[in-house]
């Protein structure tokens, strides 16, 4: 049974930064492809931050380019989401997921950014 737990969530003012983590029981390097997900408070839209897909290369959605950063430590089976200059709109829920025979997702930890 494949566990992933993520961290790193809180509370950030605008223009703060966060880095999340998600370790995953068995480590990371038998998935074909690793992500990030969020899902605004109130809300059951769950859409894809960042991806890292088979062959090494990331995949960012188009309002986070340029500001987050998606990275797994084989080593230390987790995966990394670095967030700099956060704004309100990046207030949700984050999930990690990672995809073998099925997908798996963590419980999800809470970014809220605001002032």
């Amino acid at each position: 049974q494949v566990q992933l737990v993520e961290s790193g969530g809180g509370l950030v003012q605008p223009g703060g930064s966060l880095r999340l983590s998600c370790v995953a029981s068995g480590g990371i390097s038998n998935f074909g492809a690793l992500a990030w997900y969020r899902q605004p408070l109130g809300t059951n839209q769950r859409d894809a931050v960042a991806t890292i897909v088979s062959g090494g290369r990331a995949i960012y959605r188009e309002s986070v380019k340029g500001r987050f950063t998606i990275s797994a430590d084989n080593a230390k089976g987790t995966l990394y989401l670095h967030m700099n200059d956060l704004n309100p709109e990046d207030s949700a829920v984050y999930y990690c997921v990672m995809w073998g025979a099925r997908d798996h997702w963590g419980q999800g930890t809470q970014v809220t950014v605001s002032s």
